[in-house]
């Protein structure tokens, strides 16, 4: 089933967003220029450059993201992938890190406003803080980040510590990774922490940002996975059995984000793509197959992201494991 993408009601932008904001967007997009367009995160130099028409395209990716938690809500399906959502920096009354507006949130929202409870699972190399923030008080959706630590990497947040406030309390979740860390390191956290989490908060629906800039080529991160680390965690997402609400993301290597992208796409539909690639897809891809080859790591970097990983997996466990009865 595809459907084409419907522009996100103002109604549906307030459930989180500031009128005051959508009204700077909308007139910024539409032409206008003034001094205090800073104050909301837009620059000509900066990560939100202002745009002819940027008000219509952010209203389209948001609506998309609402669309596909509407399909699940309504259980006309229980798998619904948005790939251009997944815009995770942006607050209430800014934009932020390329994301205007934040249709995570808003397409959460949806879901909360039927009395279901959500897990929102974040693989993006950056961290997820436009939604975390959103929901630091609730404890109706649980928000677990994995990504590169706040220590060298934008947006500098996602420690172990963030763990939500009053009744949120527990349940903000962040599993900052050292640079270069790679597939096995990755998925041994992943395991560790996530999976007993996730089922712990039992959520009606798993809700996943998909970003594919942890890709060890990417030009803007520092991680290491490869496409079958990526795979890997995406499948594990998708064996847990939850109707399932994805987003797309971040991704700055054009060569690597279509093949993490179609493989995210093949495993929603419980189909294994072959790694021969489409004729014609050469003119914009370098790879020669779907998936990327062997990648060996060196030992030292192994170890020295495993006992990153370690420690922030034992600090996880120590806060937040008794929180939700997990010995």
């Amino acid at each position: 089933l595809v459907v084409d993408p419907r522009p996100a009601a103002m109604d549906e932008l307030l459930t989180f967003h500031k009128d005051f904001y959508i009204e700077v967007v909308q007139r910024l997009s539409a032409g206008e220029r003034f001094d205090s367009a800073g104050m909301f995160g837009f620059s000509s130099s900066g990560d939100n450059p202002i745009y002819e028409g940027m008000f219509e395209a952010a209203l389209l990716s948001t609506g998309a993201s609402v669309q596909a938690a509407e399909l699940i809500a309504d259980g006309t399906v229980t798998r619904a992938f948005a790939p251009a959502g997944g815009l995770h920096h942006a607050a209430a009354g800014h934009a932020s890190g390329f994301c205007i507006f934040n249709d995570p949130v808003v397409a959460i929202n949806v879901l909360r406003k039927r009395g279901l409870r959500v897990c929102y699972v974040d693989i993006d190399a950056h961290h997820g803080d436009g939604v975390q923030n959103a929901f630091y008080r609730d404890d109706d959706v649980m928000t677990i980040s994995i990504h590169e630590s706040g220590q060298w990497l934008f947006p500098g947040t996602g420690d172990v510590r963030e763990v939500g406030e009053g009744s949120g309390k527990g349940f903000s979740v962040n599993l900052p990774l050292f640079p270069y860390t790679p597939d096995v390191v990755y998925m041994e956290a992943f395991e560790e922490v996530v999976v007993p989490l996730i089922k712990a908060f039992n959520p009606d629906v798993i809700a996943t940002q998909l970003g594919a800039d942890a890709y060890v080529h990417d030009p803007l991160t520092h991680l290491a996975l490869t496409t079958h680390g990526y795979e890997a965690a995406v499948k594990r997402l998708g064996s847990l059995g939850y109707p399932w609400l994805a987003f797309g993301g971040g991704g700055y290597d054009i060569d690597a984000v279509p093949r993490c992208w179609a493989l995210v796409y093949g495993i929603m539909l419980g189909h294994e793509w072959p790694d021969v690639l489409p004729s014609g897809s050469t003119a914009f891809l370098e790879s020669g197959s779907l998936r990327d080859g062997t990648v060996e790591v060196d030992d030292d970097v192994l170890n020295q992201t495993r006992a990153w990983a370690d420690q922030q997996v034992e600090e996880i466990k120590r806060r937040l494991f008794p929180l939700h009865g997990i010995e």
